[in-house]
C-alpha cells in the first residue's frame, strides 16, 4: 500500500516525522483563508496566487514554486491511500476545501481511499489549537482514528468551494442553512460561520477580524505579540497566523485607528 499524507502547513511536520506512520508526506503551504480564489484551480488561478502571495507575505516566485506548487507535484504519484490532515479552524477548512477540490480534478477518485483527521480537541491537552501542538504518539493516536471520506463527503466539499468562492455573507448564509447534513467534514459548518462573520462590514467599514484587533488595542493592548496572543485567545476559530494578522493590523494603522509599540 502506497501513501500520501496531505499536511496543512510545517508545524504538524517534524512531529509527524517522529511517528510510526508509513508514507509520503505533501505539506501544504498555500493560505487559500486570504486573498483572491476561483472554482477551478487552473494554471490562471496558480499565477494569481503566486502574485498575492508575493504582494502580501514578500514571498518570491522561486520560493512560491518550490514551496507550493513543487509540493503539488506529489499528486500525480499513484497512491492507494490518501489522508488529509487539517485543524478545525477557518484556515484550515478552506485549505482543505481546496485540496478536495484539486484532488477531484486530478486524481480519479476510484482509486485511492480518502481519509481525514480533523480534531478541535484532544485529551489532556488545555485551549487546543491544532495539531501543531501534539506529539508523534498523539498523531498516532488521531490516525488510528482517521475518518473515510466518501463520495457525499466530496460532493459536499464541493458546493461549499463554490459558495465560499462567492465571497457573499448571504449566499454562504443560504448554503449553511440548505445543508442538513455535514458527513465526514464535521467541522467545515463552524469555520464557514466564522466566514461570514468576517464577510459582514460596519459603519466604518471595519469586518469582523479588524473590529475584534481593534477593540483588543482600545482595551490597552498596544504590543504586537501581546494582541496575537489576546486574538488567539477568543478567536481560535480563524486559525490566523502572524503574518495573516498583520494584513488586518496593516490596514487599521493605514486608516490612523491604532499605533503599535
Amino acid at each position: 500500500m502506497s501513501q500520501l499524507h496531505i499536511l496543512n502547513g510545517d508545524a504538524t511536520f517534524q512531529e509527524f516525522n517522529d511517528t510510526g506512520i508509513d508514507g509520503d508526506v505533501l505539506v501544504w503551504r498555500e493560505v487559500f483563508s486570504e486573498g483572491p480564489l476561483a472554482v477551478k484551480l487552473d494554471a490562471d488561478f496558480w499565477h494569481e496566487r503566486q502574485k498575492f502571495t508575493g504582494l502580501t507575505f514578500n514571498d518570491t516566485p522561486d520560493g512560491y514554486e518550490h514551496k507550493v506548487l513543487h509540493e503539488l507535484e506529489k499528486l500525480n504519484q499513484p497512491y492507494t491511500d490518501i489522508t488529509l490532515w487539517f485543524d478545525f479552524d477557518l484556515h484550515c477548512q478552506v485549505n482543505m476545501l481546496g485540496v478536495m477540490q484539486l484532488l477531484q480534478q486530478q486524481v480519479d477518485l476510484s482509486g485511492p481511499e480518502i481519509y481525514l483527521i480533523c480534531p478541535d480537541c484532544f485529551p489532556g491537552v488545555s485551549n487546543f489549537r491544532g495539531m501543531g501542538q501534539l506529539t508523534g504518539k498523539q498523531l498516532e493516536v488521531l490516525y488510528d482514528n482517521r475518518l473515510h471520506l466518501g463520495e457525499y463527503d466530496f460532493k459536499l466539499a464541493s458546493e461549499a468551494w463554490r459558495a465560499y468562492n462567492t465571497f457573499n455573507a448571504d449566499k454562504l448564509d443560504r448554503f449553511i442553512d440548505s445543508t442538513p447534513f455535514w458527513g465526514g467534514l464535521h467541522q467545515l459548518k463552524f469555520a464557514l460561520e466564522a466566514q461570514m462573520r468576517r464577510l459582514e462590514v460596519n459603519e466604518q467599514g471595519l469586518n469582523y477580524i479588524e473590529e475584534k484587533l481593534l477593540l483588543i488595542y482600545q482595551n490597552g493592548v498596544n504590543n504586537q505579540e501581546a494582541i496575537y496572543e489576546a486574538f488567539w485567545r477568543d478567536e481560535a476559530i480563524y486559525g490566523m497566523g502572524d503574518a495573516e494578522i498583520n494584513t488586518y493590523l496593516n490596514r487599521l494603522q493605514q486608516r490612523g485607528l491604532i499605533r503599535l509599540v
